[in-house]
């Protein structure tokens, strides 16, 4: 098997990953510091990691680190990636958010953080309202708009999990969710209850293992990555964002190092 070469790091290559695993993606913002400080050399570096798919984050520099929409697709090409989706807010910058998503090239617009505060039904039902408004305007400007769960939205009110109201009121054709996976868990909540009651409403997912509420590399915490992905057709994932919030092993290359020997485990 050979090697590539990552700064001064050499890493065994993914030639041999397991088909299930063999289009791995990435949230940005395990990178955050590095790609406000030099984008084009960071998703070189990302790229000789094995990464095939990209997901952008709102930075101080913008939606794409600083980058042009043009700039970042051209960027991700040369590399051999996909910029795939970007997390976002619906805030008074929600159009032209838009606008540089499409000028991107990207699929998905994903939503972060809930527009309007309050956990209970009434409210989640406003926001359901509109994701499915925000759903319709990327339709209509060729995106798919999505929306990405921390652990707050498992909280309940009238006896009703507020994430639940979010599904139940959101348009299938209009809204998709970006599960995150690591979040549902810390919640106290089962990944695999939903897929079987929703179906494939959760084309995206964010890979995130956690110790607690903490951010750990893979194998090291609470989530059953292997078994999730073993669930990928039921859930409807099309691509996963592996997210590295925090950095046990000293720096997010080597934690990204550990999570991608652990996926040459899975066989899923």
């Amino acid at each position: 098997m050979g090697t590539l070469a990552v700064g001064s790091v050499l890493l065994s290559s993914y030639k041999f990953a397991p088909r299930s695993v063999s289009n791995p993606g990435i949230q940005l913002y395990t990178f955050r510091d590095e790609m406000l400080a030099d984008p084009k050399g960071t998703l070189k570096i990302i790229a000789d990691l094995g990464i095939k798919q990209v997901e952008s984050a709102a930075s101080s520099k913008g939606l794409f680190y600083g980058l042009t929409p043009q700039e970042m697709k051209k960027t991700c090409k040369e590399f051999g990636l996909t910029l795939r989706s970007a997390h976002c807010s619906i805030d008074s910058n929600w159009q032209n958010t838009i606008k540089q998503a499409s000028e991107s090239g990207q699929e998905y617009l994903v939503c972060s953080t809930i527009p309007f505060s309050g956990d209970t039904v009434e409210n989640y039902q406003k926001i359901a309202e509109r994701f499915n408004k925000a759903g319709q305007e990327c339709l209509d400007a060729g995106l798919k708009f999505g929306y990405h769960n921390h652990d707050y939205e498992f909280k309940t009110d009238q006896g009703l999990v507020l994430y639940d109201v979010l599904l139940a009121n959101t348009d299938p054709e209009l809204v998709n969710m970006e599960m995150d996976l690591g979040w549902v868990v810390a919640a106290g909540k089962d990944p695999l209850a939903y897929f079987k009651e929703y179906g494939p409403r959760f084309p995206l997912w964010h890979l995130k293992d956690m110790k607690g509420k903490n951010s750990v590399e893979f194998g090291k915490g609470s989530l059953d990555i292997k078994g999730l992905l073993q669930h990928s057709k039921e859930a409807g994932m099309k691509y996963f964002f592996i997210e590295q919030e925090e950095y046990p092993a000293g720096s997010p290359l080597a934690s990204m190092k550990i999570n991608m020997e652990y996926l040459k485990t899975v066989d899923a």
